[in-house]
């Protein structure tokens, strides 16, 4: 049996093509429905435009074109600046000959001192008892990444699961990867992991994200990670999510922003 620790670099590996481009392989376990999950295209994405340097993400903005289906993509990759300090690069993920998501990738340094200042929002380390694991709700159905990320739901801030849909746009949630600790490409992961935060409203259904810009400000000790879900306006179809991505050390480790249009 595959060791499942090996899984999300499994998942996320490309392969050098010689010429700043790469082939990769999107995998059905990293999706939503029938659609890959836009944080696991980010990590991918981010491990190609680190490939062959000692380089991390610092920030990572995507614009979401289309969306691709799993199974073989092309990934290509252009620096456009070198810096001692930062190297920004554009990375496109292309399917069939059409890019699905345009990407300018920041590189550089995780910091690994502690942080001067930050505003941690208060949540236990670990998920309780009452938490909703995600494996064994219905969600299951169509949320394929249960199968290969741990993700519980706080049900005192999701009235969505008792029917109340009269709830502010806000969530709070516990993730890490199943057998595996996370790691700063799982970070962009995590702060695309939450359904549709206007599920509170009532508003269900396939959310696209058009546009997510995260930023990876720490790599993450072990454990799990916490997610805080916010929202600043549901305006029409429209809305922003704001995703703060704790450590089990107390940590911020990404900050992700994406607007996102309802079905």
């Amino acid at each position: 049996m595959t060791d499942l620790p090996d899984l999300f670099t499994a998942a996320t590996a490309v392969r050098s093509l010689g010429d700043g481009s790469f082939v990769a392989d999107l995998h059905p376990d990293w999706s939503v429905g029938d659609r890959p999950h836009g944080g696991y295209l980010l990590a991918m994405i981010a491990r190609a435009a680190t490939e062959g340097t000692d380089l991390s993400p610092l920030a990572v903005s995507a614009q979401f074109l289309r969306a691709p289906k799993t199974g073989p993509v092309l990934v290509r990759s252009e620096t456009l600046k070198t810096g001692r300090t930062v190297t920004v690069r554009r990375t496109t993920l292309e399917q069939r000959g059409q890019v699905c998501v345009d990407t300018t990738v920041t590189l550089g340094q995780v910091p690994v001192e502690e942080p001067a200042w930050s505003d941690v929002p208060d949540m236990p380390v670990n998920p309780p008892a009452e938490a909703l694991d995600l494996s064994t709700s219905d969600a299951v159905k169509f949320y394929n990444l249960a199968r290969t990320c741990d993700v519980r739901l706080d049900r005192a801030s999701a009235g969505f699961l008792d029917g109340d849909v009269d709830q502010p746009p806000r969530l709070r949630l516990w993730a890490k990867p199943r057998g595996a600790q996370p790691d700063v490409l799982f970070s962009l992961v995590a702060g695309d992991l939450t359904m549709p935060v206007t599920f509170n409203m009532g508003r269900f259904g396939w959310s696209p994200t058009v546009q997510l810009t995260a930023l990876l400000r720490a790599r993450p000790a072990n454990g799990w990670l916490r997610l805080v879900v916010d929202c600043r306006s549901v305006h029409g179809r429209w809305f922003d999510e704001d995703t703060t991505v704790v450590d089990s050390t107390g940590r911020v480790v990404c900050q992700a922003r994406q607007l996102a249009i309802s079905a």
